[in-house]
């Protein structure tokens, strides 16, 4: 029953924030984007709001390692679809501080599903600012199992990785570059 009042709850702060998410100014968007030094210029003068989440994360230096692994997984066109998403984006230096190996390991075609498995459990339906995240709060990713939600005063916290970048605004979604590459509990 808990389970379903939540369920229940989040789909509702999702259709709101997607509106939100959707109709927000560009200008909010770039300043959300530039507000934190690990976010890099734009190689595009197009607004980031008008891209998708995929041309979004490409247009960013400190996500080409996510961009090549969504090509090898083959989620592009997935992630370029209507949506709306919610991506938890792990920078450049998150991929590479994972075990050495581990990354090649992921990309290999052999690997392809546990990949998919990682990548979308960064990846929740909606689109979710972070002023709709609270402590202590549960949300079911497209993987099908749940990140935790941690906010102590300005710090939020998805599972073990710190948000360095929230609410980066795209055509389809919002999101939110995070410190490390989180792992299904599965893996």
């Amino acid at each position: 029953m808990k389970k379903r009042i939540f369920s229940m709850m989040t789909a509702a702060m999702f259709v709101a924030f997607a509106s939100y998410a959707n109709g927000g100014s560009n200008e909010a968007t770039t300043n959300a984007a530039n507000n934190d030094n690990t976010t890099t210029e734009r190689t595009s003068e197009e607004p980031l709001q008008s891209m998708d989440i995929v041309d979004l994360a490409g247009s960013q230096d400190n996500l080409s390692t996510l961009v090549a692994a969504v090509k090898a997984a083959g989620l592009v066109e997935t992630l370029k679809g209507d949506g709306p998403f919610t991506v938890f984006a792990p920078t450049d230096e998150a991929f590479a501080a994972l075990p050495e190996g581990t990354l090649e390991m992921l990309l290999k075609p052999e690997n392809k599903d546990k990949l998919v498995a990682i990548l979308t459990y960064h990846v929740v339906s909606g689109s979710v600012e972070s002023s709709a995240l609270s402590d202590g709060m549960e949300v079911s990713t497209v993987e099908g199992s749940d990140i935790a939600v941690e906010i102590e005063g300005e710090s939020v916290m998805i599972n073990n990785a710190s948000v360095v970048n929230a609410n980066v605004g795209a055509s389809n979604g919002v999101v939110h570059v995070i410190d490390k590459v989180i792992l299904p509990p599965n893996m």
